[in-house]
C-alpha cells in the first residue's frame, strides 16, 4: 500500500494534538483521569471535523481503559480525498496527567485506507522499538541480553553504554533482572510507552532501546512513528486479561506466536505522526500557561515518505479555560 498523499497532512493534523493538549491541560494534577481525557476527546473530535479528509479510526481510545473514546470504526475529517486510516491517544498517559508527572501528549497517527493493522480484540503486546541503525538487530523471539548485545554491536557501542525504556510492571520483573545483568542502563516508567518508543527511534534523546509489553493501539500508533523516522520495530501478542485471551482464542484469524513487523503494523510508506505535550517531558515540552495570557504548546510532526521532522512551538492567544468542542470543565 503506497498510495501517496500529496501534502503533509500532518500540519494539519497537529492542530488536532494542540486542541486535545489544550483542553487536557487543565486538569494536570486534580487525580481526575477521566475528566482530562474526556476534555482532549472532545477537543480532537471537534477539530478533527475540520480535517480534509475521509478518516475512519482504526484505533480508538479508551477501550481498554473503559475511558471516554473516539471509537473504533467512527468517521472522521470533513469526507473528502485522501481516504485514511487513523490511530487517536487523545491523552497518552492519563494518570501522568492527573498526577502531574511528566511526559503525558496528545497523539494521532495516520497512513492510507487499508494500510494500518487493525488488532481486534488484542489489547497487549510486547515490543522493541531502536533507531535506524539497529533496525536490523532486533529479534523480540530472541532472549533480551541478545538483543541488547546486538543492538549495542550494531550502534558500535557497549551495551553498559545503552539506555532501556521499560514501564515499571509487575509483569517486566524478570525483564528488568535480564537487562541489569547486561550492565544496560533502564529508564523506568509508570506509563507512556508511544513516547518511549519515540524516543527508542529517535537518535541522541537519551533512550536507545524500548522494551516490554504495553498496549496494543499504543503499538500500532508508535509504529507510525517509528516507520515516518525510519527507525526498527518488532512486535507479538500478550495478552494480560482474561478476556483477552478468550477472545483471541475464538478468533480465527489470531497467530499466536506471530511476529508483526514494522511494515506488517504500518504497511504504507506515507504514514503521519504528531504529537503535543501536555506535561513537560525531557522530548516534548508541555502546555504552559503564560503570564501575558497566551498558551504555549510543543509538537512534534513526522511524515515517513519525505523523511520530514518538525518541531513546533505554538504561541495560543487562548483564555486559559478555553475547550474545544464541548464544554468539559
Amino acid at each position: 500500500m503506497n498510495t501517496s498523499i500529496y501534502r503533509n497532512l500532518g500540519m494539519e493534523l497537529v492542530r488536532v494534538t494542540e486542541a486535545a493538549a489544550l483542553s487536557a491541560a487543565a486538569f494536570m494534577g486534580t487525580g481526575d483521569k477521566e475528566g482530562g481525557d474526556k476534555a482532549a476527546v472532545d477537543a480532537m473530535r471537534a477539530v478533527l471535523k475540520s480535517v480534509d479528509m475521509h478518516g475512519v479510526v482504526i484505533i480508538g481510545e479508551g477501550e481498554k481503559d473503559e475511558a471516554p473514546m473516539l471509537f473504533n470504526g467512527e468517521k472522521v475529517g470533513n469526507g473528502n480525498a485522501p481516504r485514511l486510516d487513523i490511530a487517536v491517544d487523545p491523552v497518552e498517559g492519563t494518570r501522568l496527567l492527573a498526577y502531574g508527572r511528566p511526559n503525558s501528549i496528545a497523539v494521532i497517527a495516520a497512513s492510507p485506507e487499508g494500510s494500518m493493522w487493525d488488532p481486534g480484540p488484542s489489547l497487549y503486546m510486547d515490543k522493541i522499538v531502536v533507531e535506524k541503525a539497529a533496525g536490523e538487530a532486533i529479534d523480540i523471539t530472541a532472549p533480551a541480553a541478545d538483543n541488547l548485545h546486538n543492538i549495542a554491536q550494531a550502534l558500535h557501542r557497549h551495551v553498559t553504554d545503552l539506555t532501556v525504556f521499560v514501564l515499571d510492571k509487575p509483569r517486566h520483573t524478570k525483564l528488568i533482572e535480564e537487562i541489569r545483568s547486561t550492565g544496560a542502563r533502564i529508564s523506568l516508567h509508570t506509563d507512556g510507552d508511544v513516547m518511549g518508543a519515540l524516543m527508542a527511534a529517535v537518535p541522541g534523546t537519551g533512550v536507545d532501546v524500548l522494551m516490554g509489553i504495553g498496549g496494543t493501539p499504543e503499538g500500532v500508533i508508535s509504529a507510525a512513528a517509528v516507520k515516518a523516522l525510519g527507525g526498527g520495530m518488532q512486535a507479538m501478542a500478550a495478552p494480560q486479561l482474561a478476556a483477552e485471551k478468550e477472545a483471541l482464542a475464538a478468533d480465527s484469524t489470531f497467530l499466536p506466536n506471530q511476529v508483526l513487523q514494522l511494515n506488517d503494523l504500518i504497511h504504507s510508506d506515507d504514514a503521519f505522526f504528531a504529537a503535543t505535550g501536555i506535561t513537560s517531558g525531557s522530548f516534548l515540552e508541555g502546555v504552559h500557561f503564560d503570564r501575558a495570557g497566551g498558551v504555549t504548546t510543543h509538537s512534534i510532526v513526522i511524515r515517513a515518505i519525505t523523511g520530514s521532522i518538525r518541531h513546533i512551538k505554538g504561541i495560543h492567544q487562548l483564555n486559559p479555560e478555553h475547550v474545544f468542542g464541548e464544554q468539559t470543565k
